[in-house]
């Protein structure tokens, strides 16, 4: 078992520079007034109460003018800004091979400058510090600032999230070695009080060995409310690999008999193996895979290995493909969506359709000829036999057949959905503050779990079924069971709003992204936070791992796709094309392409296969490693579609693509 790490605690790497004992500078500071004032007799007497030599009040004397500057510049906030003048030159006049990594610093110096001036009560002069160094800020802090930039008043500080954000946690910044020997050396030789003691309070320096950063390198993993995930954040082994698929070789020959049944007087009937060689294959066992008793998963029911089956016979079905033999789409446009469509999702199977819209209403439709039908009355329930291989047919009622049907249950607009992987239950979440539980043989809500007082952004099955995550508004996600009205797991660390969540395919662990620009990953077994990932410029809207189960896809508000190898926490890629905020990504299930969704109106096509020829996962430089971001190589293809944003993508079993979009008519002027 992995040594446990405490996601709040944060292992010191490096020392930022100190002064020397403040307890020592203190007293000596006490020691000069009184001598000042010619009470040597309380100097005697203290001198030999807190065993001060007259050696070391003679080398402190450096020292006690600094912290009676302390005291002057409290009255005097023009300090701040010549600090921060002084150190965006410095940062300006070093060689180019270390002034990119020191310009790391500037931000959260500006930001802590500016709220102690705020907290200092100079309202005036705060707000011209904030409108001279505000626009000389990175671009992805700028949303920050102008929330921060409302705040002018001490009592404001208080209720302030970003504030206590701020103030409660340092900004990590990522340096090699002999840069922040060069920081280092400038903060002694200024003697700025106010600006070194900002530098040792706010900052936490995760120092590495080697050469400094470029400007790409830091660029790209950029972008985090407060700073980088340090190399102690992304320590901790993660299980990556997927587990050993049961056995299914009696589920299937349930399968071939029903399948012998509806061939049967069609043409004659061929002897058939006793054993598919398709579910004969012995699968290797993956090294990276979690132990089997890791984390409890439910039982496989006979319906559940019959589905695998089937999935397994579909997968032989598939279509391979490459640059040259791309998807075909099969899209679903909404039409006269007066209530805004929020979110929509599609079954495994690739037979039923889920939408969720701002109405509070759950739309379901079915994309087969086979219609939604609903369970039989209890009464004619004690006719059916139960031990019937078709005892799931028999159940529902043919004359309640409808091509889609409405639930209805929320109080507040529904911004997810998500089928089960046996399509007998779908899962909602909402404004209203719940997650609600319908089951789809009875069309009605069976469940209601309630867990937080704040709106549910996002919610997911695990592919085994049973386990379910959310994502909310009071900035944590939650792991649950169908089984338990209370959440099982809570996992707290994000400093806004989480706005997705997605599982691993082994369903140990669970990927958050939040509107902090942070990707976490989480441990379902401890509880833990395993992975720290920032990069993204903008809220994080999808998630989508890899169906090999080491690569997470991500991407929101900043337009861009990120590709993490979370065996190590490390970028390995960077996508860009889309013009708006992207809100859905896939797999194709032969993990060749990866295909996203905007609000554009465009399905971009990416060559992952490609990609991951390109790149040496297992040889990944840890500081410097080089990130892929050669859209015009990758790119295959881009889609367009008339005026529909694009909601939702996903790949059948089959490799089929479908799409769900909303038409929204264009506005004329």
């Amino acid at each position: 078992m992995e040594e446990d790490i405490k996601p709040d605690i944060k292992p010191v790497i490096d020392e930022t520079p100190k002064e020397p004992d403040d307890k020592k500078t203190n007293l000596c500071v006490a020691l000069k007034i009184l001598k000042k004032y010619n009470l040597n007799t309380t100097v005697e007497t203290l001198k030999k109460e807190a065993n001060l030599t007259d050696s070391a009040y003679n080398t402190s004397e450096l020292d006690v003018n600094n912290a009676l500057n302390v005291y002057k510049s409290q009255g005097d906030p023009s300090v701040y800004e010549n600090a921060y003048i002084t150190l965006s030159k410095f940062v300006e006049t070093s060689l180019d091979i270390y002034k990119h990594e020191l310009g790391c610093v500037l931000y959260p110096v500006f930001i802590h400058m500016y709220l102690d001036l705020v907290c200092n009560g100079y309202e005036a002069e705060a707000i011209q510090f904030m409108k001279k160094f505000a626009p000389g800020q990175e671009s992805y802090y700028q949303n920050d600032i102008r929330n921060l930039a409302i705040i002018t008043k001490k009592e404001e500080l208080n209720d302030n999230v970003i504030v206590s954000s701020y103030k409660s946690n340092e900004f990590v910044v990522r340096m090699s070695r002999d840069t922040l020997s060069l920081l280092k050396r400038h903060l002694k030789e200024k003697k700025q009080t106010v600006l070194l003691d900002i530098v040792q309070e706010n900052l936490f320096f995760d120092v590495y060995e080697g050469l400094a950063r470029n400007k790409q390198q830091i660029d790209a993993v950029a972008g985090g409310m407060i700073g980088e995930g340090t190399r102690q954040d992304n320590k901790l082994r993660v299980y990556y690999g997927l587990m050993k698929e049961p056995d299914l070789q009696t589920a299937a020959a349930a399968v071939n008999l029903e399948e012998d049944e509806e061939e049967e007087g069609e043409k004659p009937k061929k002897k058939k193996s006793k054993t598919n060689p398709l579910l004969s294959k012995k699968t290797k066992i993956d090294p990276n895979a979690p132990p089997i008793d890791r984390m409890t998963l439910p039982q496989l029911r006979e319906i559940d290995k019959k589905i695998k089956v089937q999935a397994v016979l579909d997968s032989a079905k598939r279509v391979a493909l490459s640059p040259e033999t791309l998807p075909s789409v099969c899209c679903y446009t909404l039409l006269n969506c007066s209530h805004a469509v929020n979110c929509a999702t599609i079954s495994d199977d690739a037979t039923m359709l889920a939408v969720g819209l701002a109405n509070s209403r759950i739309r379901v439709w079915s994309l087969v000829p086979q219609k939604l039908r609903a369970m039989k009355t209890a009464d004619q329930l004690l006719d059916i036999d139960l031990e019937a291989d078709d005892v799931m047919h028999r159940i529902l009622d043919d004359r309640s057949a409808e091509t889609t049907r409405t639930l209805l249950g929320h109080f507040g607009a529904v911004y997810q959905v998500s089928f089960s992987p046996d399509k007998t239950l779908l899962l909602s979440c909402s404004e209203d503050c719940t997650i609600r539980l319908w089951s789809l043989l009875l069309w009605s809500c069976v469940v209601a779990y309630k867990g937080s007082y704040h709106p549910v952004w996002d919610v997911k099955f695990s592919l085994h079924g049973y386990y379910f995550a959310t994502a909310s508004r009071d900035r944590t996600a939650r792991l649950w069971s169908t089984d338990n009205y209370q959440s099982l797991r809570l996992f707290s660390g994000h400093f806004s709003d989480v706005d997705c969540c997605q599982f691993h395919p082994n369903s140990n662990y669970i990927a958050t992204g939040s509107s902090d620009r942070t990707i976490r990953l989480w441990d379902c077994v401890t509880g833990e936070q395993v992975r720290l990932m920032t990069g993204h410029k903008g809220e994080i809207l999808t998630l989508c791992f890899s169906n090999e189960g080491r690569v997470l896809a991500s991407a929101g508000n900043d337009c861009n796709i990120l590709l993490w190898d979370i065996a190590h926490g490390h970028l390995v890629a960077m996508l860009t094309g889309h013009k708006e905020p992207i809100r859905t990504l896939t797999f194709s299930r032969d993990s060749t392409i990866l295909a996203s969704g905007s609000h554009d109106c465009k399905i971009m096509l990416w060559d992952y296969s490609k990609m991951l020829e390109d790149l040496s996962l297992d040889d990944m430089n840890v500081h410097n490693q080089i990130i892929i971001n050669d859209n015009d190589k990758y790119l295959l293809r881009a889609f367009g579609t008339k005026n529909s944003p694009v909601i939702h993508l996903f790949f059948s079993r089959r490799n089929i693509m479908f799409c769900v979009c909303s038409f929204s008519p264009p506005q004329s002027n």
